[in-house]
């Protein structure tokens, strides 16, 4: 008797094997350890679509929240999986997929339930080329991880602002609603502009920090100053989050022509050698 459900295949890899004259398709059980990384991914795009719920609702602080925990959850479900040794073609593919929806739809449509709206079909259409940006900055991405011949070093920039990277800096203009600033048509337009030079950072070809590079050693004595540090960070961000996260999307802007300093920087030193 078939079952109502196609069998689950991460990789593609079916093996075909013959019984009597009937050919039937054989796959191995799949362990726990390969499903697990894809509940996160699943979980982190039930928290997108929640944020546009809660948008919808006007339920700010919660729709902030939710974009955040989908961020935090796209950080570890990755890692969890190179960690299990459990990292999939379907995984990579839906990872792909949660981060427009988390990153690109959810973020585009908060802005516009509480700002952009304001300023109506103007608004619209930069909450519109904001997602297209996020889109088209996914598909690059994707593309770029398939070329064998770049540099080693290259891995430790992003080709543009990577998608979580600009949701949070994309919120700026919430934040600072959230922080106590008028809800006004000046920062409706204000919003409009940002959301739009956020999207067009996504798709720039600006080098920018990766952060995935954990092989950096940090000396001994400053250890445990960096402890107290996250320690400090993650109670200021629980105490007082629209000031902290206002604070991390405007030092990261910052940070882009240090990032493009770095990389012209490596760039010189292999042209030279």
């Amino acid at each position: 008797m078939e079952t109502p459900f196609p069998p689950f295949d991460p990789d593609g890899d079916e093996t075909k094997a013959s019984s009597n004259d009937d050919t039937q398709v054989r796959l191995r059980d799949i362990p726990m350890r390969t499903i697990f990384p894809n509940l996160l991914t699943l979980l982190a795009i039930c928290s997108g679509l929640t944020s546009i719920r809660f948008a919808i609702e006007q339920r700010i602080e919660l729709a902030v929240a939710a974009i955040i925990f989908a961020g935090i959850l796209d950080g570890i479900d990755g890692r969890v999986a190179r960690f299990l040794k459990s990292s999939t073609r379907f995984g990579a593919e839906m990872d792909s997929l949660a981060d427009f929806v988390n990153f690109g739809v959810a973020p585009a449509m908060l802005l516009y339930f509480t700002l952009l709206s304001d300023v109506r079909s103007i608004g619209w259409i930069a909450a519109l080329i904001y997602a297209s940006c996020a889109c088209l900055r996914l598909a690059r991405f994707n593309v770029m991880l398939d070329n064998p011949n770049a540099p080693k070093w290259v891995s430790n920039f992003f080709t543009g602002v990577p998608a979580p990277a600009g949701a949070v800096i994309a919120l700026l203009p919430v934040y600072l609603m959230l922080n106590g600033v008028e809800k006004t048509p000046v920062l409706a337009g204000l919003a409009v502009a940002f959301t739009l030079f956020t999207g067009f950072l996504m798709v720039s070809n600006i080098p920018t920090f990766s952060g995935k590079n954990m092989t950096v050693k940090v000396r001994r004595d400053l250890v445990l100053p960096l402890m107290i540090f996250a320690v400090l960070m993650a109670a200021l961000l629980f105490s007082y989050p629209w000031k902290v996260l206002s604070a991390v999307a405007f030092f990261y802007v910052l940070s882009i022509p240090f990032s493009y300093r770095n990389w012209y920087r490596y760039k010189a030193k292999v042209n030279q050698g």
